[in-house]
């Protein structure tokens, strides 16, 4: 059984010192106070686990204290010592909400067994507290926009490309460990994603995913939703609530916007992170807990602390592992998967009627930057499955500002002066086109030595028009052994 504290009053300094000692030898810390007015301020100040008050004592008796403290908690397990005669007043005590009496005289092994009890009740009112404010908690996440998948058997971070293959890897490798991640990347990249992803190929799968966006919150309400407080701590505090340090505990804590939190709340953390160890608000009492924090922000961090805005220390404790996302118009090859990947999720209650997405509105989507990622993307499948007839998303359906942007030009192949006509060999226009160029771009590829970026500024585009390109005519780094 973890340690417990222990509040021991009576005015009979024999009998209270003689019960502190027996709780100290089951391992437990112990209070002693020599009055009721005593044991109700070491009650407010320290919050411990069991009360344990003598029934008969000058001024205020054990029924007062039993009174006062189901008051402050009604939660707070307290137990009553009576002498002969009194048993009928320790029963009124029960009445009143207190766990158990012991009659004196009583020997150690009777406070040791009373004292189980009262701990195994302790215990099973914080499981039940804590499940409680978990499913709040995962109840809040539900009603939050669809981010990710709804099988557990799929994978949450969807994608073919390059970029996605190594980030896969990285993750793999970062999951067996129990180090501290940062994951940065810009907005809508999906980093909560990444936290899950981490999550569920770690040794902590079976314990609670627990998240909370820092940057959505005051100082005040942050520091309560993290650590949790005590009842009292504040106006509008009317009960013990669990922050969501101990609702991971066992698990990992995903703290999103971490470049948003204050000073102040900064230095809170850091000790977290080094000690495992906090108070609630309002509360003394350390906590312990086993989480694996892994946070996440779209800021320079590294720019914050140059400003003075971020702690140079807590950045070093959050930043063991780092994690780059790689925005989506960086791996364009993703936005078909993506979309496919939407409309599959979406479309069951949105438009169950659509199954694809045709050739021409890939294009539409693969053409445009998406300053919003993934998010942005997920966004606007949504809007187009509403206005489609089905069974493909077409580009008619797709919203204006991507149907209307005209789509990049490719390079091609300058007419000669010489007036050479077009090969009479059955092909189209298009398809002429395309041939021409696939070799521009084949001879470009092989004169930057197959790097994308050197490639993409031979022929005056964009890295993003460049891995469509690739993509599309299937040119990869065997060509180079053709050269």
């Amino acid at each position: 059984m973890a340690e417990a504290t222990i509040l021991v009053i009576d005015d009979n300094e024999t009998m209270r010192e003689g019960v502190a000692a027996t709780v100290r030898r089951m391992g437990h810390r112990s209070l002693t106070a020599k009055s009721g007015g005593e044991g109700l301020g070491e009650f407010r100040r320290h919050h411990p686990d069991l009360v344990i008050t003598d029934l008969k004592m000058e001024g205020q008796d054990g029924i007062a204290v039993l009174k006062e403290v189901r008051s402050a908690d009604p939660d707070a397990v307290v137990m009553i010592m009576t002498g002969f005669g009194t048993v009928e007043s320790a029963v009124e005590a029960m009445k009143l909400g207190a766990f158990d009496f012991i009659q004196k005289p009583f020997g150690p092994e009777v406070v040791r067994l009373k004292v189980e009890s009262a701990l195994q009740l302790r215990d099973a009112r914080k499981k039940h507290e804590k499940l409680a404010a978990t499913q709040a908690a995962l109840s809040a996440d539900l009603a939050a926009p669809y981010t990710g998948t709804d099988d557990a058997t799929e994978p949450l971070l969807v994608g073919e490309s390059t970029a996605m293959k190594e980030l896969h890897a990285l993750l793999l490798k970062v999951a067996r460990s129990d180090a501290t991640v940062h994951i940065h990347g810009e907005s809508g990249t999906g980093k909560e994603l990444v936290a899950r992803t981490i999550h569920q190929k770690s040794a902590r799968a079976a314990g609670p995913f627990i998240s909370v966006h820092c940057g959505a919150l005051t100082e005040t309400l942050l520091e309560s939703e993290l650590f949790g407080h005590e009842k009292g701590a504040f106006t509008g505090a009317v009960k013990r609530k669990l922050g969501r340090f101990e609702l991971a505990d066992g698990g990992t804590l995903f703290l999103d916007e971490i470049g948003d939190i204050s000073p102040s709340v900064q230095t809170k953390l850091l000790r977290v992170l080094q000690e495992r160890t906090f108070e609630r608000v309002g509360g003394e009492t350390p906590v312990t807990v086993d989480v694996r924090v892994v946070s996440a922000t779209h800021r320079n961090l590294q720019q914050l602390v140059a400003e003075g805005k971020f702690r140079q220390d807590l950045l070093y404790r959050l930043n063991v592992v780092p994690v780059t996302l790689p925005p989506l118009r960086d791996r364009p090859s993703d936005v078909a998967h993506l979309a496919q990947h939407f409309i599959h999720k979406r479309g069951k209650k949105t438009n169950p009627a659509v199954k694809g997405i045709s050739p021409e509105a890939v294009t539409r989507l693969q053409a445009y930057r998406w300053p919003g990622n993934v998010r942005e993307l997920e966004n606007v499948i949504e809007q187009a499955l509403v206005f489609s007839d089905g069974p493909d998303l077409q580009e008619r359906d797709l919203p204006s500002f991507l149907r209307d942007a005209p789509l990049p030009l490719s390079p091609v192949a300058q007419p000669t002066t010489s007036g050479d006509a077009l090969p009479d060999d059955g092909r189209t226009l298009d398809e002429i086109l395309e041939g021409l160029e696939r070799a521009l771009i084949v001879r470009a590829f092989q004169r930057a030595g197959g790097v994308k970026t050197e490639t993409a500024r031979l022929l005056g585009i964009k890295t993003s028009a460049l891995y469509y390109k690739l993509e599309k005519y299937k040119i990869d780094d065997s060509i180079l052994a053709k050269t």
